[in-house]
């Protein structure tokens, strides 16, 4: 069987993977399944805890739960929220998957399949999503970990959750690197956004342009530029301040956007230089995604 994405150590954890619809709920499902979880979906807020019960009794032979749950659970009796603070009551603490998405993806979306909003009635699409915002807000506020899917595939978010979680260990702190360009939106799941375009741009120089900021020459270039270096020794010496604020307000992954223009060259360069220095930490738990670097 293929390795749990989380450890022994937080093997009894129960995942709840929920979001709006739309969101990519089912593909995350997937990437759980696929990594040894017994995985169910669209359950009622009661079964969830009723599964949660079962799950972690000592002959249970089940050992990693995910459980998927969206909108449509509103039918039954209790909320979601309810039945998360019913699974810590219980001395456990679920780890809460949440995925969002911009509202003119998740129109596109549905609109391609054809389908419904499960909170639309006679109104428009776009009336029932904003419903279905306002009702799952207090689940969102109280997510660990927030994956906006505006911008992936289903390639891109199977690899977005397993670098942000797949190496969940539960005495570090998770901090994903994202670099992007700005010219495709920022990542509106990330806790830091920093702009990097005050550096030169390789673009502008023929021998660098096709390289990316994972390539040697173009890395070299970029951290050689005036302030490249204390730029990222002083976030650094910021970041290091504000684990210590998240860890203490209960926030244990965290996600920092960077950002250029088109996401190639100076925000790969930079995210990667302040993924090495982060590894060199035993506390902190470091991922890197590079959300633009095949775009045009």
């Amino acid at each position: 069987m293929t390795s749990p994405l989380l450890p022994a150590s937080e093997s009894r954890r129960p995942v709840i993977i929920t979001g709006l619809s739309g969101g990519g709920l089912s593909t995350a499902a997937k990437v759980f399944e696929d990594k040894g979880y017994f995985v169910s979906q669209n359950l009622p807020p009661q079964l969830i805890l009723d599964l949660v019960e079962m799950s972690t009794a000592d002959d249970s032979p089940v050992d990693h739960l995910a459980v998927v749950t969206d909108v449509r659970a509103r039918m039954f009796n209790g909320s979601l929220m309810e039945t998360i603070e019913a699974i810590e009551a219980k001395g456990l603490s679920p780890f809460i998957l949440f995925l969002d998405a911009r509202d003119e993806v998740l129109i596109r979306r549905f609109d391609s399949v054809r389908r419904t909003h499960p909170l639309q009635g006679n109104d428009t699409l776009k009336e029932g999503i904003e419903r279905e915002r306002k009702e799952i807000a207090p689940v969102r506020e109280r997510a660990d970990l927030i994956i906006d899917t505006t911008h992936l595939s289903v390639h891109d978010l199977r690899r977005s959750i397993e670098a942000s979680v797949g190496d969940l260990s539960a005495p570090k702190q998770h901090v994903t690197v994202e670099s992007f360009g700005f010219k495709h939106g920022t990542p509106r799941d990330a806790d830091l956004v920093l702009d990097v375009r005050f550096l030169p741009n390789p673009f502008w120089i023929p021998e660098l342009r096709e390289f990316r900021g994972i390539d040697a020459p173009v890395a070299d270039y970029v951290l050689s530029q005036p302030g490249a270096k204390a730029f990222v020794d002083n976030f650094l010496t910021m970041l290091k301040d504000m684990l210590k604020g998240y860890r203490h307000e209960g926030k244990d992954f965290i996600t920092v956007g960077i950002g250029c223009t088109g996401g190639h060259h100076r925000s790969v360069a930079i995210s990667e230089e302040i993924v090495r220095r982060l590894r060199e930490s035993d506390d902190v738990d470091v991922n890197v995604l590079h959300r633009d670097l095949e775009r045009n």
